[in-house]
């Protein structure tokens, strides 16, 4: 079983949570095919993507693998007048993690994070522990509190 630092930041926390790993595609990283994979719906695999806002920078936005980011939903949770996708080459030094890898937790800068609402109607739900093949399933109030996250509705129909 693999320790990631998504990991080791809720055990210093005293987090209860589980790891689940995962037969990797390189070709296929989305959410919908790892919810498949640990046998879970989409909507309760919440994949953290990247956005920078035009006023506050760069954010972390949590949304069900089902869904898709509303980038108009998110400016205006972020106090921003625009928000935009971040290139997929500036992922890894801004989080020090890689395409579907990226975690709300640990990431090599602290980043607002915004948890779409939808997450807290499950007791449990998965993020990415911070590497490809590695999820973490914790109560999502637990990651919220462990990452400072703001709920707010940043999801739309994929």
């Amino acid at each position: 079983m693999k320790k990631t630092n998504a990991a080791r930041m809720l055990e210093s926390s005293g987090v209860s949570f589980d790891l689940w790993n995962y037969e990797v595609d390189p070709d296929d990283v989305s959410a919908r095919a790892v919810a498949a994979k640990i046998g879970i719906p989409p909507e309760r695999i919440f994949k953290t993507l990247v956005a920078r806002g035009d006023r506050t920078g760069v954010m972390l936005a949590c949304v069900p693998g089902d869904s898709e980011l509303d980038l108009k939903a998110l400016a205006s949770a972020s106090g921003n007048k625009k928000v935009e996708m971040v290139h997929m080459k500036e992922v890894l030094p801004l989080t020090g993690y890689i395409r579907g890898g990226v975690s709300p937790l640990g990431t090599k800068k602290t980043y607002s994070v915004y948890i779409d609402e939808s997450a807290f109607s499950f007791d449990r739900i998965c993020v990415s522990a911070g590497a490809r093949g590695v999820q973490i399933f914790l109560d999502p109030k637990d990651l919220s509190q462990a990452v400072g996250a703001k709920s707010a509705i940043i999801a739309k129909p994929d």
